[in-house]
């Protein structure tokens, strides 16, 4: 009798020549060949890996931080905190929890199952890929990463080919720790992501916008790959009448210029009531100063460049249709294109047809929209793909209840901006066109696991005689099981 061998789950793998692809099909072969034994580690064999992980990290992150200013120019104390932090406390979180979350659950049976025992079992869904963004290149890679090694996975990622020096040192660091045949980083360009999605991986792991989203999610329908897709969309902001507009200024310019703008969840306009429309601005305008200018000039220092020529022209172009459509510039509207730097810029009288008010922004641009009532701004963003984060600035607890149960979103953050994504207990995530599934902590464990369902039926009573033919005798049964029910 011939024995399957112990990958016999492993998917169909096809050829170097049928994928396109060569040294990467070697490295999807031999995670393939390696799945069961990662599937198999223990709790304790994780947390290692993990523990391995956070201390490359450690010996790297000077390198991490040059990296990420050479792509991004961001200051090594954004940095810092938005990148590598964010990751330590990811990691240190996952190795407190990981033992609990790969606990098998038990759950109640009902009448039809009295005597047995019933099971959840996290088990990794196998093969993943993960495609990570250019704008937080080290954390939004790093952080799936956590996550899929938590659930006992093999991996193989794609770093953003737009921030080539963090994709870099992400690839020494995953290289000095990892053997490929469990973690392993594939650099390239976009095509190089094309063809790693000819791959039948189990699970997709994408961060980036809602259009290439959609083509990762068709893409993994071939293979009937479960996917996560982190997308991004207009992310408002409601300012209540009711509110300090002071703090709401102070914390909206932080939260709308952190990278340049270039955060999905950074909010991509403004809704102020019309009879505190100007105060909020000039209020504003004194925020970005105080943060991002010094004695009238920017500081360049503390601000960060957008990421490519591209991006550069795709901003300039927003503010220009918005402009020759009517919109006032309050604030800002300097592009300096020699090192792609855009000034803090404040729009007002936006036209709803400009392409600004129809596309993510993704830059250091801010529409300003004034509302008379409340209903306008719950019916405009209805009326609008559900965004990735809804942010509410407001001391009237009916009011907040009132916009959170009309209106739906990703996620929600109440007289705050971002810091919602630090909590590793909230699930991050999007919803519908602003993304699929959750992340961080237990949720991203869930992500990268399948929960098996198992029933253990009892070995003293076999309750299955009630239910099995011939059924002409049941019929007292039938009744019993009818005043049950």
């Amino acid at each position: 009798m011939n024995t399957p061998a112990l990958n016999n789950h492993s998917p169909i793998i096809p050829s170097p020549e049928e994928s396109g692809l060569r040294g990467e099909v070697a490295i999807f072969n031999s995670q393939a060949k390696n799945q069961l034994s990662v599937k198999l580690t223990t709790a304790s064999e994780r947390k290692e890996k993990l523990k391995k992980l956070k201390s490359a990290i450690i010996a790297n992150e000077k390198a991490i931080l040059e990296a990420l200013q050479k792509d991004l120019r961001k200051n090594s104390f954004e940095a810092a905190v938005f990148e590598v932090f964010f990751i330590y406390a990811e990691i240190d979180f996952a190795i407190k929890n990981l033992s609990e979350w790969m606990r098998p659950q038990t759950v109640p049976s009902n009448l039809l199952n009295l005597m047995t025992r019933c099971e959840i079992h996290y088990e990794p869904k196998g093969l993943c890929l993960i495609i990570a963004p250019w704008n937080y290149p080290f954390q939004l890679l790093m952080s799936p990463l956590v996550s899929a090694i938590a659930a006992g996975n093999c991996c193989i990622l794609k770093p953003s080919e737009l921030s080539p020096a963090t994709s870099c040192i992400i690839a020494k660091i995953i290289k000095e720790t990892f053997n490929e045949n469990e973690i392993a980083v594939i650099e390239g360009d976009a095509s190089v992501s094309s063809k790693l999605l000819n791959l039948p991986f189990n699970h997709i792991f994408f961060t980036g916008s809602t259009r290439i989203g959609k083509i990762v999610m068709a893409e993994a329908a071939k293979h009937l790959a479960t996917v996560t897709l982190e997308l991004g969309g207009k992310s408002p902001v409601i300012v209540d009448t009711k509110v300090n507009l002071e703090k709401a200024a102070a914390k909206i310019a932080w939260g709308k210029l952190a990278n340049a703008g270039q955060t999905c969840i950074a909010p991509d306009y403004v809704f102020v009531h019309e009879s505190q429309q100007e105060k909020f601005i000039s209020l504003l305008k004194e925020a970005v100063e105080r943060k991002y200018y010094d004695k009238g000039q920017i500081n360049k220092g503390d601000y960060g460049k957008i990421i490519s020529d591209n991006h550069f022209k795709r901003l300039k172009n927003l503010v220009d249709d918005a402009i020759k459509k009517g919109s006032s510039v309050k604030m800002g509207g300097i592009f300096e294109e020699a090192d792609r730097t855009i000034h803090p810029t404040i729009i007002t009288n936006v036209s709803s047809d400009s392409s600004i008010m129809q596309e993510e922004i993704f830059g250091p641009v801010l529409p300003v929209v004034s509302y008379k009532d409340i209903s306008e701004v719950i019916n405009y963003i209805n009326a609008h793909d559900k965004p990735l984060a809804l942010y509410i600035f407001s001391n009237s607890k009916r009011n907040i209840k009132n916009i959170i149960n009309q209106t739906s979103a990703g996620g929600t953050c109440v007289n705050d901006v971002m810091i919602h994504i630090s909590n590793p207990h909230l699930s991050f995530g999007g919803v519908n066109a602003s993304g699929i599934g959750g992340s961080h902590g237990f949720h991203g464990f869930k992500v990268f696991s399948h929960e098996r369902s198992i029933m253990y039926q009892s070995r003293w009573i076999d309750i299955g005689k009630i239910i099995y033919p011939p059924y002409n005798s049941k019929g007292m049964i039938l009744k019993l099981l009818r005043k049950l029910m």
